[in-house]
């Protein structure tokens, strides 16, 4: 938790994913990035992690710094904002410099902010159903949560159809990710649950069916039957470590046979001595040439996939491989090199931090797990 509060921008609350830019996915690689902004998409796993530790009042300083940065209209949302709230973060590459270990271009800014992530808005959502949850405190008796999520749920109503650029990304073409799918039906499930268990006003019986239908679409058309898994886009072929989210978030349980035999996969195929990388970078679509190191956060949503499905030892004992992973004084960069057996990425990274506190909630059984949270059987 303090590596998460050195991250913390004081003035204005918002969480800056990582201090650093340009330092490398991998050696000699082009998927160097400037991390030095407040992501969207950090929102809810930041309150989760901040609520369960009991930080109530930096969990409602960030509340507010989201609302603030992302107030306007819903599809001019940005993934990703300025620590004080800028919107222009244009990306350049500064040629002189020689990057960490040959590793160029070093980037200034970020152009993936000017990408379509549908998944942020559940994210968004999730993050302010949460606040209610449990009870971060409120700006006056309905607060600016429910009135911002009216206007952001009649934007997505269409706005789920739409293909993407995905929670990683990519630089290649847009696609219907799986994972972009179930955060929209997130987003309308806890929309359903701000009327039902708040008295929000809103069209709940609209907002129910829209819910179902994103169901059964990803159901039906995610579901990659020769892998007996749920792949990474509508007709794909390829995984992603990203459909790990689907049991903490509640669109199916851990024991469903389907996301059984998904993490079976996701730990045949996306696996390296045990740690997880997000999708095979020779074989996935991403605009990049392939290379990079397995992702914490992902190595982390197994761990709660493997607790939830009751098999804690096992859950446990990558948990404590993973935080073993962890420099002299206790901090994660954003990914791992299982065969160079050293840190990748820039450093430290929050949300591998906010992964490895979500889990080691869900391993203590915390009231306010993750999972506890957020889970609900759909």
């Amino acid at each position: 938790m303090r590596a998460l509060k050195a991250l913390t921008y004081a003035p204005t609350g918002g969480f800056v994913a990582a201090p650093t830019t340009s330092l490398p996915e991998w050696p000699g690689s082009v998927r160097n990035w400037d991390y030095r902004f407040c992501w969207v998409r950090d929102a809810s796993l930041s309150l989760l992690a901040l609520m369960g530790a009991g930080y109530v009042k930096e969990a409602a300083a960030w509340r507010d710094w989201l609302l603030r940065a992302v107030a306007g209209e819903p599809a001019k949302l940005q993934i990703m904002y300025g620590l004080g709230g800028e919107r222009r973060l244009s990306e350049w590459e500064a040629d002189w410099l020689p990057g960490y270990e040959a590793s160029r271009p070093v980037r200034i800014g970020n152009a993936a902010s000017e990408q379509f992530q549908l998944d942020v808005y559940g994210e968004l959502i999730d993050t302010l159903f949460l606040g209610y949850q449990t009870n971060v405190p409120q700006a006056g008796p309905e607060g600016p949560a429910r009135g911002f999520s009216q206007t952001i749920m009649l934007f997505l109503e269409e706005a789920w159809r739409q293909p993407d650029d995905g929670i990683w990304e990519v630089r290649g073409p847009r696609q219907h990710f799986t994972h972009s799918k179930v955060m929209a039906w997130v987003a309308f499930d806890r929309a359903v649950r701000f009327i039902e268990e708040y008295g929000s006003a809103g069209p709940l019986e609209r907002f129910r069916a829209v819910r179902d239908e994103i169901h059964a679409d990803v159901c039906a058309h995610a579901w990659n039957e020769s892998k007996q898994a749920f792949a990474q886009a509508y007709g794909s072929d390829e995984l992603d470590a990203a459909v790990l989210m689907m049991p903490s978030v509640g669109f199916l349980p851990a024991h469903d046979p389907r996301v059984v035999t998904t993490v079976a996969a996701v730990q045949r195929e996306l696996t390296t001595d045990g740690f997880v990388s997000r999708y095979t970078t020779e074989t996935t679509s991403d605009g990049l040439p392939p290379g990079e190191g397995a992702f914490l956060p992902c190595s982390f949503w197994l761990a709660d996939n493997l607790a939830l499905m009751g098999r804690v030892d096992e859950a446990r004992a990558l948990f404590e491989r993973l935080i073993g992973l962890t420099n002299d004084v206790g901090l994660l960069a954003e990914e791992y090199d299982p065969v160079g057996r050293r840190q990748l990425g820039n450093f430290p990274q929050a949300f591998t931090h906010l992964a490895l506190v979500g889990t080691a909630l869900n391993l203590t059984g915390a009231q306010a797990a993750p999972a506890t949270l957020r889970a609900r059987p759909a």
